[in-house]
């Protein structure tokens, strides 16, 4: 809250939490400041102190004030860039080319994403953040963890391996154990078709950096992970969004973009997605790899969900066979964010080509933490702890989802996973600024868009929206917009 001090000005002080907001990132550029009259109301203030609080901002280079249209967050200009000029009323009848709902053309992403993962490692609140895109730190706290390390370093380990690198593609043990465990989700991959990664958005980029080059056409599911849509971005590629429904990929338009574009890569997340919770059925997985072998595009399939997921759970890569699918994943979500683990697991012909881009970008990846992850996955605890989280998990979410239809939300889908995507009945984008001075980091629905149109809807962390407090304040925040 403002409040009166004899050290610094309302509009001082008004001016500065905005500051801090744009300089983390938590304000994205291109965003809208809430008029003068709204953030007057807001905040409790004259609306005098709010233009004082704006005219210092603007001295200070961080916005810029555009005639009859308000105030915005500087240094990028929100505008979709038109690579490709295609656009269909619809898809199957092949309508006359207008701007309508569907639109087949890549896509340039206006949008600082970052700005999310700011503001999940900001710590401006000790409240639960339902922003986040990750289980509590309470949720993964275990022992097993540091027995696993104690045990690899013990003795003359430590120094056996500290003191020359690992091997190229990861610690052979872990690599043999991934290789096992990737057998129970009916994907077949030896160990020598495995890589090791820092993460498996490194993974995601890994791929990328391989088999693509500036100005490629890439098809990423929308509503989508909106790290992903801002990674390919900054590669320089083109972004072909393809809506994601219940049952998978819209495989219309994605059979129009083949024609048109000749995509080469697909991002897909199979099962839980990202924030929709929808899996891929059968059907659809048939006909995306039917799809890939027709026009010759590799899918890079994200199953960072693995771990709360069923087993018997559509997998694109356990149909394909590691032919043109390449499976990626990580333990971050699950067990350990610090550790920062991640793989994949590739056809034999691009096993090479892979290695050499992780080389170029570290060289190989530590062996303390390989060799650690791969003694709990071998004794069964990383398993266990999975299963102690997914009851944990279906438990949050029921709570979760009768207080958000109590506040007058709706699902967009069926609850499902750690995410909700729940529309709120207002701009979502002018919500979480208000939210963040309640305390509260929320992940509106234009950040899941490549070209960041104004939505209604927000993802949900079903973790962190259990408090009944949240929903309170969130009703009293919507009442006022």
């Amino acid at each position: 809250m403002l409040v009166k001090a004899a050290s610094q000005s309302l509009a001082e002080q008004l001016a500065e939490r905005f500051a801090e907001r744009i300089r983390t990132g938590l304000l994205a550029p291109g965003t809208r400041l809430p008029s003068v009259r709204q953030c007057a109301q807001q905040q409790g203030v004259s609306p005098s102190t709010v233009v004082a609080a704006y005219d210092q901002l603007l001295a200070q280079g961080l916005v810029e004030a555009l005639k009859n249209r308000g105030f915005y967050i500087r240094n990028r200009v929100v505008a979709p860039v038109n690579s490709a000029q295609y656009a269909i009323n619809s898809v199957v009848t092949g309508g006359a080319p207008t701007r309508a709902k569907t639109t087949l053309e890549a896509q340039h992403v206006p949008v600082n994403a970052t700005a999310l993962i700011r503001g999940m490692f900001h710590g401006s609140s000790e409240q639960p953040q339902p922003g986040m895109g990750a289980f509590p730190p309470d949720w993964l706290q275990t022992t097993f963890m540091a027995a696993a390390v104690r045990r690899v370093t013990s003795g003359k380990q430590l120094q056996a391996f500290s003191l020359q690198y690992g091997e190229p593609a990861g610690d052979g043990g872990l690599r043999q154990s991934l290789s096992t465990k990737l057998n129970t989700l009916a994907i077949h991959a030896a160990p020598q078709q495995i890589i090791t990664t820092v993460g498996a958005t490194h993974a995601l980029d890994i791929v990328s950096r391989t088999l693509l080059r500036a100005g490629d056409y890439v098809m990423v599911e929308e509503p989508g992970w909106a790290i992903e849509f801002a990674r390919l971005d900054a590669l320089g590629m083109r972004i072909l969004p393809v809506p994601r429904g219940p049952d998978g990929p819209d495989l219309a338009v994605m059979a129009r973009y083949c024609e048109l574009h000749s995509p080469k890569l697909f991002v897909s997340v199979s099962v839980f997605h990202n924030p929709t919770g929808y899996c891929l059925t059968p059907g659809s997985a048939h006909r995306v790899l039917q799809l890939a072998n027709q026009h010759d595009f590799y899918i890079a399939e994200d199953d960072t969900y693995s771990h709360i997921a069923p087993e018997h759970a559509t997998r694109l890569c356990a149909l394909d066979g590691l032919q043109r699918t390449i499976y990626v994943s990580g333990f971050a979500k699950i067990l350990a964010p610090g550790w920062r683990v991640g793989f994949m697991a590739a056809p034999t012909a691009l096993v090479e080509r892979l290695l050499d881009t992780k080389l170029l970008a570290t060289l190989t990846t530590p062996a303390l933490l390989e060799k650690a992850l791969a003694w709990c996955i071998d004794q069964g605890q990383l398993r266990r702890h999975a299963e102690r989280i997914r009851t944990r998990l279906n438990q949050a979410r029921g709570r979760s989802a009768r207080l958000a239809l109590a506040a007058g939300c709706t699902f967009a889908a069926p609850p499902a996973g750690l995410f909700g995507w729940v529309d709120t009945g207002v701009d979502t984008e002018l919500l979480s600024q208000r939210m963040l001075d309640a305390g509260y980091l929320l992940a509106p629905g234009a950040l899941f868009h490549a070209s960041r149109a104004p939505s209604t809807l927000m993802r949900i962390n079903f973790c962190t929206t259990q408090d009944a407090q949240f929903w309170q304040v969130f009703q009293t925040v919507r009442a006022g917009m």
